[in-house]
């Protein structure tokens, strides 16, 4: 497919928005929420319960989320619904920016964004980044289209969408500072006399914006001004991220490293030679995205407070490089389609094969079948020899048959006809790897399995939980949220989201007086209360184990998404008395 010959572009961009849509809201709701995610649901439903709470500083989330939960009810789907709507806005920027790359290029980079796991992955969590990083862009693309009124909307969005936008307008301004002194550089050695800044704004051209922009806030901020409290909420996101450089998470730089390499390898691959052609060829788009590259990179890996969630600035300059990179492999003749065509089937099936061997690997990398004899017998006597994993060698020998087999392409028949194949064979089989790991994330899959975008731990016997505690309450008060809930030193947002709807008491210890119908605790053997109590226990949080994973659970994970994990218990302690069979028994 040549670029000349893309035709009737707007539905492909159609095409990429509906994938968008589809993977961030399917099954929006069916996983509860974490303790994160829920700390901000229950901000949006006291506001929609007109209470004022102390808002963080996202308060376009609570804002909209509170108006959502007013109108319809506070459910997990409209908690997850403005980050999943967000999520799917980088299609409509990359429309928007249409005219300044090639069409190839552009749908490209749109499919990518619409497909790209970890921008799934965050679309799908309450209070993420994702509505900051969505709505610069829109404010960039519209600015860019010379329409300052959009642009100002956007603008004002995006400053109350929370602490991740300044790591994104830091990364933008590192890079225009950068680009700047390699263009005065340029002009010296040259002779010229440097340009003035390249950016020059008069007032008349910035006023609509900045008014637009300041209504959006004004609006947005203290939900039509029915919570005012979001305007002071909104300028706490710059001090809030601030405090991250001092203030560091323990999450480890090889943790994001390692969700670069498992979740965008094509994007590297890609985005990696588009740098290395950008900067020979000089190529100033190349050039300038590769600078936002570096910049966000440098900028996730060095904030002690960082999240792999923080990765998200990071896919947008890599997606566009590789788009450019893979638009340049489009341009196949058609007298050489067969042999292209030919060529990239023979690589994918090659690693097709390869990752059939490594899953077999990561089943069981322990597995005595994997390994190969280590004794042989020599004129009777039995000598010990090192032979290296039968599955590992078979897995190097298909990769080198791979680059065997591209290089007799290239020496016997032709150089381009071996980049080509090679190129979109390559493409394919990490294209449909991509896909997996896509609809991975959204969590579907494999709900007990874990992947790296996951802020939290993860509530485990959430729905068992709640159902016990309803219909304890239904059986005992003929309504499933009659009865009150005591927690007893249970420090978990995700619980309090969950039992919404009912009285909900915060207590460090047990009520000795009102002996309430229904109390939650960490795992102890007994309340020691005089009123009588039946406990069961479920298990709540769960985190993978972080201190104690080895190379070979990585290698399980990697494939399977399990890891080891530690567990949290909880005990559900219900009043003897709220029991059928007690109420039978009593006179």
């Amino acid at each position: 497919m040549q670029p000349s010959r893309l035709k009737n572009v707007t539905r492909y961009y159609v095409l990429a928005f509906t994938l968008a849509l589809l993977l961030r809201f399917a099954g929006l709701g069916t996983s509860p929420l974490g303790d994160s995610e829920a700390a901000w649901a229950l901000q949006a439903l006291g506001v929609a319960q007109g209470e004022h709470p102390l808002l963080g500083p996202q308060p376009l989330y609570v804002s909209l989320t509170g108006l959502s939960f007013f109108l319809f009810g506070a459910t997990n789907f409209l908690a997850r619904f403005l980050p999943a709507l967000a999520g799917s806005l980088p299609v409509l920027a990359v429309y928007l920016f249409r005219d300044r790359l090639k069409p190839v290029s552009a749908v490209l980079l749109a499919a990518f964004l619409a497909l790209d796991p970890g921008l799934i992955a965050l679309s799908r969590q309450a209070g993420s980044l994702i509505p900051a990083l969505a709505f610069t862009l829109l404010a960039w693309a519209f600015w860019s289209r010379k329409q300052p009124r959009p642009a100002g909307v956007m603008a004002g969005l995006a400053l109350l969408s929370g602490p991740g936008l300044w790591a994104g307008l830091l990364g933008l301004g590192l890079t225009w500072a950068a680009m700047l002194a390699f263009e005065r550089k340029g002009q010296a050695s040259s002779g010229q006399a440097p340009n003035q800044l390249p950016v020059n704004i008069r007032f008349e051209e910035i006023k609509p914006a900045l008014v637009f922009a300041g209504a959006t806030i004004l609006l947005g901020g203290t939900s039509l001004f029915l919570s005012p409290a979001g305007l002071s909420a909104w300028l706490t996101s710059l001090p809030a991220y601030l405090s991250g450089w001092l203030h560091p998470s323990g999450v480890p730089v090889g943790r994001l490293v390692l969700a670069l390499v498992v979740y965008q390898p094509l994007a590297l691959l890609l985005g990696g030679a588009s740098v290395v052609r950008g900067w020979q060829e000089r190529n100033p788009l190349r050039m300038r995205l590769s600078l936002w590259l570096l910049a966000a990179i440098l900028l996730a890996l060095l904030y002690p407070a960082r999240q792999v969630g923080d990765l998200a600035w990071i896919v947008l300059p890599l997606w566009s490089l590789a788009a450019l990179e893979l638009a340049g492999y489009a341009e196949v003749e058609r007298d050489e389609r067969r042999e292209v065509a030919g060529m990239a089937t023979l690589v994918a099936l090659l690693l097709a094969f390869s990752w059939l061997d490594y899953a077999g690997i990561a089943l069981d990398p322990l597995n005595p079948a994997n390994l190969a004899p280590n004794t042989i017998q020599v004129g009777g006597q039995i000598l010990s020899q090192s032979l290296p994993p039968t599955r590992y060698l078979l897995l190097i020998s298909v990769l080198l048959l791979l680059v065997v087999s591209t290089v007799l392409v290239a020496l016997g028949w032709s150089t381009r006809i071996a980049r080509l194949g090679s190129v979109w064979g390559l493409v394919v089989a990490l294209g449909i790897y991509s896909l997996g790991v896509a609809w991975g994330t959204t969590g579907l899959r494999t709900p007990d399995g874990w992947e790296l975008w996951w802020p939290d731990a993860r509530p485990a016997q959430a729905g068992l939980l709640l159902s016990s505690v309803e219909d304890l309450s239904d059986w005992s008060a003929g309504n499933p949220a009659a009865q009150p809930v005591a927690l007893v030193e249970v420090e978990s947002s995700a619980l309090q989201w969950d039992l919404r709807g009912r009285s909900v008491q915060l207590l460090t210890a047990p009520d000795l007086e009102q002996a309430p119908p229904m109390v939650i605790t960490s795992q102890i053997e007994d309340l020691n209360l005089e009123t009588p109590y039946r406990g069961q226990d479920f298990v709540w949080r769960q985190a993978p184990s972080w201190e104690i994973l080895t190379a070979y659970d990585w290698i399980h994970w990697s494939v399977f998404r399990k890891l080891p994990r530690d567990s949290e218990i909880i005990i559900l302690w219900v009043r003897n008395d709220l029991f059928p069979d007690a109420q039978q028994s009593l006179p």
